[in-house]
């Protein structure tokens, strides 16, 4: 009886000792209105003196003083590695020291694996879709793996506080379970080296909001963030962008309203029409509550923090327009607790000129900086 209490007693305390043991290491990885650092690290050919000058301390100094809690900051395979997978040095040492900057500024950081040789977000609409072999080959799944482990062998040192791992950016597989089973993997290996990391994980076809209710993810890992990306309508945020088919509409917009009257679409060229056709109809902040449904609902399901980690207006759009658009976005955010990154920083979507070291839309900043505090 004696021996049978002690055991019963022994059990209860390591029973009640692992309780804040657990408590103690899960993360405190909490963010609320950010933006990429992108075109630095990520789809720019700068290399050299021009990419270390490209981001230095008094931008994170600036973010910081903004009201900023976090940067996204994408980086890209090619910079980081030669094709034969060998360490590039430089933008390497540029990772650490940003990293080190935005700590010193009170800024948390996801580091974000934006594009890699195996795949890429837009090799589709620009008819390379072969290209894509990271869903079919069991090496370049193996090969992204390798990748985070050298990633996590530098940055495991820094605080599950303060920097977060978003392991690929705007997947597009053929069929949503290839991403599903994608994630499994990559989060079990990862698991096994950062245990508390919090890791951001996108939907399927470009993280659209869309294909959430296809999305699955380990059962129980709280720390976790579910992120999505969003630029509709597109007619509207890349009115005029010569990268993608509906940039080449030249017509009028309402917006909130009807954004393509049927006057104008009539008047657009005929082979404009098909593009347009899903921009006859009523946008407003309706409309994005309606499609932003599916994510709030799965990040309830599964109990974890919900994130738009891109978003945001090109550059010439009518800034009118621009502004009410984006209103209604954060109202939204706010609405539903949903935290942002904006697309970007100082590129063509952004609210500060690099060159000129100045702003370049100071009424996009005070809107942005009148949420989500």
């Amino acid at each position: 009886m004696k021996r049978m209490t002690l055991i019963t007693l022994v059990l209860l305390a390591m029973a009640f000792f692992a309780l804040p043991i657990r408590a103690q290491r899960a993360n405190n990885f909490h963010i609320k209105r950010g933006t990429n650092l992108s075109h630095w690290l990520s789809q720019s050919t700068q290399r050299g003196v021009a990419r270390r000058l490209h981001i230095q301390e008094d931008d994170f100094a600036r973010l910081e003083s903004l009201g900023f809690d976090f940067v996204r900051l994408p980086i890209d395979e090619e910079q980081f590695w030669d094709e034969q997978g060998n360490k590039l040095p430089e933008a390497w040492q540029l990772l650490v020291n940003s990293l080190n900057l935005a700590s010193k500024h009170h800024l948390r950081v996801i580091v974000d694996l934006h594009i890699i040789r195996s795949h890429y977000f837009n090799a589709v609409n620009e008819g390379r879709a072969d290209a894509n072999v990271l869903f079919t080959s069991e090496k370049a799944q193996q090969d992204l793996i390798d990748m985070w482990y050298q990633l996590s062998d530098v940055l495991k040192g820094y605080s599950n506080d303060s920097v977060a791992y978003e392991f690929m950016n705007e997947p597009v597989a053929e069929e949503h379970e290839q991403w599903n089973k994608l994630i499994a993997k990559v989060h079990k290996a990862l698991r096994k080296r950062e245990p508390q990391r919090t890791l951001v994980i996108g939907s399927n076809r470009w993280q659209a909001t869309w294909t959430f209710k296809y999305l699955r993810i380990p059962e129980g890992d709280k720390n976790i963030i579910l992120s999505f990306h969003y630029y509709e309508p597109q007619a509207l945020t890349h009115y005029g962008a010569w990268w993608t088919p509906i940039g080449k509409y030249k017509g009028k917009l309402n917006y909130p309203g009807i954004l393509v009257s049927k006057e104008d679409y009539l008047a657009s060229p005929e082979n404009m029409r098909p593009e347009l056709d899903k921009f006859v109809c009523q946008w407003d902040k309706d409309r994005i509550c309606q499609d932003f449904r599916d994510a709030v609902s799965v990040a309830n399901k599964y109990g974890v923090q919900l994130f738009c980690g891109e978003w945001g207006v090109y550059e010439p759009v009518d800034r009118e327009l621009a502004y009410r658009w984006t209103e209604d976005m954060l109202s939204v955010f706010d609405e539903f607790n949903i935290a942002w990154a904006t697309w970007c920083y100082d590129a063509d979507f952004g609210f500060w000129d690099q060159q000129r070291h100045t702003y370049k839309d100071r009424p996009l900043i005070e809107l942005l900086m009148s949420h989500g505090k």
